[in-house]
């Protein structure tokens, strides 16, 4: 793959272009700097790893950031990647560049510390440089985009899941600063990596109309440039073509064919003032046919990013909709380089401006909604959900205006009026009418939070209902401090249904004391305050279970007991003599439920105390690699099947297919078929709009049970069949 040595003369020849005050020197000072410290270190691609730095510093230069970034830019990986320190730079170059660097560097590697919790607290790392300096992640966006530029030559795995969080993290951070030309390469490149045939389908339509498109845009100027320049002069008109991305979200996330997008085709007219603007709304309107239910007004009510603009789709005489968006320079300079407009035409940002501080408030925010929780998955989930780019912008009655992330109900809506109102809501209103709590609010609407004077509080069924974080913690907050008891209540009563779940059976001083570990190893100061903290759902008992499993399964092993006190001779086994034990005759025999082994399974067995031998699966996670030196080992005995038949075993399977009509019964009816006995059937709507169908049936053996699993998988929708041990 072709790449590019980039030297001083390149860096020099952007600073040109840009005709703003740069201090050549100290550019050339970090320039040099980060030369001699990369010196021998290499791409993958076989580039000298220092065009990195060289490259991001010209991605900043052209959105027209300060010398302080630039310089940044160059050291941004020195610290991370070479013998120098954050000590070095800060004596060389500044506190402020110092703090720049250290601000886009990775957190070292903590041991034990899962890729989630990595990622984790290095976006949280990150927001929170962002609240004191905006542009440590302008640093961060260029430094991300230069890497994508490259990542074709790195495996196929790295390349989805850089472009994953590039999607999910970095896009959405561009958008909310409101760099354009950034957001939409990013999202581009991203998809190429992640559905490279979708991609691919969509250049060649957009390829093969090219030459139409342009003549199309070109008659369409043509035509507005001759209607409205004698009565507004001084506009300016160019032709605008949705990204591969936006294309990508309507037509397959949507479901829309490429025809029925309506803004692939776009025309941008910028002239000098907000009443020009409103006044070519006017002449658009009177030329072309106005699409109903397409105009929005982003300048009386600009996006959370700054964004402001008229959009508005109309019909060309030839019947082809195309969009018009209108919108004076200084709005055209903000849509394309969002915040780092004010490096470039202001110079920065001042300490008062309360403007800028109000713009920026969203990251504190975000920040804040983060503090109490410590669950580093759940962190992610709601930093990239707050980030989603699609939001509303709902009224008060007093006409303020509220933006939300798309998918917030009037809850979302009341705690991001004020905590307060939130905690005494008891309904809301939309446009006059009563609507249900779990209302999914809509760009436009007039809602009204209907609270209650007397004590009141939310319901925890709020929690599965709200969109936002910021909700969610508050909701949790309430509940932490004016709900202790009932936390503590709701905490045990869902940590026995988990322990009920996986077969967890402790009593006693034993049961005491494993919970008092837990709760130790989740920085609790008491078992109530780990209860509670289940209760008000800062911690999430499913995500302990792999770790309490084990646990258990380690204090059963230290039981001491003889083998008698475990072995009682007894009637015929459970398992109608389908299963010798070796060295024992007419003891009791039970499957483990746990893995539910089948005939044809490598089974191995386990002496308990008064219900015989227990049998798993030679692969359940319950069994030791190698039993015979475990500390229990005299209590793991050998099994076989003997061949004889069984009427019948019970195996659970789980089904994970798309959510359609007449699934369930396709599944009933193919097990029908196969004249097999089902004793339980559950099935449950995901959240991606898939479902799952967990089903237990009468099995012969586990060839018999790999036919039925085939069968099942050429159901129409099906995407995976896998026995469980359950």
């Amino acid at each position: 793959m072709p790449y590019r040595e980039y030297t001083f003369d390149d860096i020099l020849e952007a600073i040109k272009k840009q005709n703003k005050n740069y201090k050549i020197d100290v550019i050339k000072k970090a320039y040099d700097f980060a030369e001699r410290a990369h010196e021998g270190q290499f791409r993958e691609s076989g580039e000298r790893y220092f065009n990195h730095p060289c490259a991001v510093a010209i991605i900043l230069i052209e959105l027209g950031m300060d010398t302080e970034s630039v310089t940044a830019a160059f050291l941004h990986d020195v610290v991370e990647d070479t013998d120098v320190t954050l000590e070095e730079i800060r004596q060389q170059f500044g506190p402020d560049v110092a703090m720049l660097v250290n601000s886009v560097t990775k957190l070292r590697k903590i041991p034990h510390i899962t890729r989630e919790e990595a990622q984790a607290e290095n976006i949280r790392k990150m927001l929170l440089a962002m609240s004191e300096d905006i542009r440590v992640i302008i640093i961060k966006l260029a430094d991300r985009l230069h890497n994508m530029r490259t990542l074709g030559v790195c495996s196929e795995q790295k390349q989805r899941d850089v472009s994953r969080e590039t999607l999910e993290v970095y896009a959405p951070l561009a958008h909310r600063l409101g760099i354009r030309a950034i957001k939409e390469e990013l999202e581009d490149r991203a998809i190429r990596f992640l559905d490279p045939v979708a991609y691919a389908d969509i250049e060649h339509a957009l390829s093969t109309r090219k030459q139409y498109r342009e003549e199309f845009i070109k008659t369409i100027i043509k035509r507005i440039q001759d209607r409205i320049g004698d009565a507004i002069s001084d506009i300016h008109l160019e032709g605008r073509v949705k990204s591969i991305y936006g294309i990508y979200r309507k037509m397959y996330m949507q479901g829309k064919a490429f025809e029925e997008i309506y803004d692939i085709y776009a025309v941008r007219i910028i002239t000098d003032t907000v009443v020009n603007c409103y006044n070519i709304l006017g002449f658009i309107h009177d030329m072309f046919r106005p699409l109903p239910g397409r105009f929005k007004d982003y300048i009386s009510t600009p996006k959370p990013n700054m964004y402001q603009s008229l959009h508005t789709t109309v019909l060309s005489r030839e019947g082809i909709p195309f969009e018009v968006q209108i919108r004076t320079w200084e709005m055209h300079r903000t849509a394309e380089l969002g915040i780092a407009a004010h490096w470039k035409y202001k110079e920065g940002l001042r300490k008062n401006d309360s403007k800028m501080e109000e713009r920026l408030a969203w990251i504190r925010q975000l920040l804040d909604t983060q503090k109490e929780n410590d669950d580093a998955e759940e962190i992610v989930t709601s930093i990239k959900s707050d980030l989603a780019q699609d939001d509303v912008f709902a009224l008060t009655p007093k006409g303020d205006v509220i933006s939300l992330p798309q998918g917030s109900c009037v809850i979302d809506f009341a705690y991001a009026i004020h905590t307060a109102v939130g905690n005494k809501m008891v309904g809301a209103k939309v446009d006059g009418r009563i609507v249900p709590l779990d209302y999914r609010i809509k760009t436009g609407e007039i809602i009204e939070v209907l609270t209650t004077s007397q004590p009141h509080g939310p319901s925890r069924d709020w929690l599965k209902i709200v969109k936002t974080s910021e909700a969610r913690n508050k909701i949790r907050s309430w509940f932490k401090k004016e709900r202790r008891a009932e936390n503590i209540e709701q905490g045990k009563s869902e940590l026995e249904r988990e322990f009920k779940r996986n077969y967890i059976n402790l009593s006693g001083e034993e049961l005491e004391q494993m919970i008092e570990n837990i709760a130790k190893r989740q920085h609790c100061e008491s078992v109530d305050d780990f209860y509670a903290a289940i209760g008000y759902g800062g911690i999430v008992v499913s995500r302990l279970m792999p770790k309490i499993k084990e646990d258990y399964k380690l204090a059963r092993q230290q039981e001491t007991a003889t083998l008698e006190d475990y072995v009682k001779p007894t009637r015929r086994n459970r398992s109608g003599n389908t299963i010798a034990v070796e060295g024992m005759d007419n003891c009791l025999v039970k499957l483990a439920r746990c893995c539910n082994p089948l005939p044809g399974d490598s089974i191995i067995g386990f002496i308990t105390r008064g219900h015989g031998v227990s049998v798993h699966k030679r692969d359940c996670p319950n069994v030791p690699e190698d039993p015979a030196q475990s500390e229990d080992s005299q209590r793991w005995v050998r099994v076989r099947w003997t061949g004889e038949k069984q009427t019948s075993f019970q195996s659970t399977i789980r089904i994970h297919a798309i959510d359609r009509s007449g699934l369930l019964a396709d599944v009933t009816t193919t097990l029908g078929s196969m004249r097999l006995m089902l004793h339980t059937v559950n099935a449950r709507q995901l959240k991606d709009g898939n479902c799952e169908i967990t089903l237990t049936t009468s099995i012969e053996s586990a060839e018999h049970l790999k036919n039925i699993i085939q069968k099942l998988s050429k159901i129409n929708g099906v995407f995976s069949v896998e026995r469980t041990g359950m």
